[in-house]
């Protein structure tokens, strides 16, 4: 039995600006329409955003909180995950998703962003952070121009990711 793609959406909470939070809602639009599950930080900005879009587009989406209390959780969210982890909660995101988009972004998201790089997983960058001059291998970080295309790779790279995955103990087929 296979299970949902699982695309994370990282950027900004609060110093996202007007145009990262219509892209965040296009990404979490298109995710659902891909029959994809969201998970993000579960909180305000382009967090708000792309679970606004996923639920537009019929999805689901998962939010993992930095607080210890659920009710922190934005409208949008289906499933609250209330860690009480502060921003070490980036690290569940990122290895929870099995493609990551980044939209705008501030510390934190380029924190989730060094993760998924550490972890050996591609970032779609849509408007972030560059990584021109990071050394970062260009196979691990993807700039792409619009929502569509974001999420159109991102779909690909998980299904790649998901092929690659062996059953955990106690995997009966």
């Amino acid at each position: 039995m296979s299970r949902k793609l699982i695309i994370g959406v990282i950027g900004g909470g609060s110093t996202a600006s007007k145009e990262g939070i219509a892209l965040a809602e296009e990404v979490g639009f298109l995710i659902a329409r891909a029959d994809a599950i969201l998970v993000c930080g579960g909180l305000n900005g382009v967090m708000e955003a792309s679970a606004k879009g996923a639920k537009r587009g019929g999805g689901f989406t998962v939010g993992i909180l930095p607080t210890g209390n659920k009710a922190d959780a934005n409208p949008h969210i289906d499933l609250p995950i209330a860690t009480a982890m502060s921003t070490a909660r980036n690290l569940i995101i990122v290895r929870t998703a099995d493609a990551i988009i980044a939209v705008n972004g501030s510390y934190g998201t380029l924190s989730e962003m060094a993760h998924a790089f550490d972890l050996g997983k591609t970032v779609f960058a849509l408007r972030t952070w560059p990584m021109d001059k990071a050394g970062v291998e260009p196979s691990l970080f993807v700039p792409v121009n619009t929502p569509r295309e974001a999420v159109d790779r991102a779909i690909a790279s998980a299904r790649k990711a998901m092929e690659g995955e062996k059953p955990g103990p106690g995997f009966v087929k």
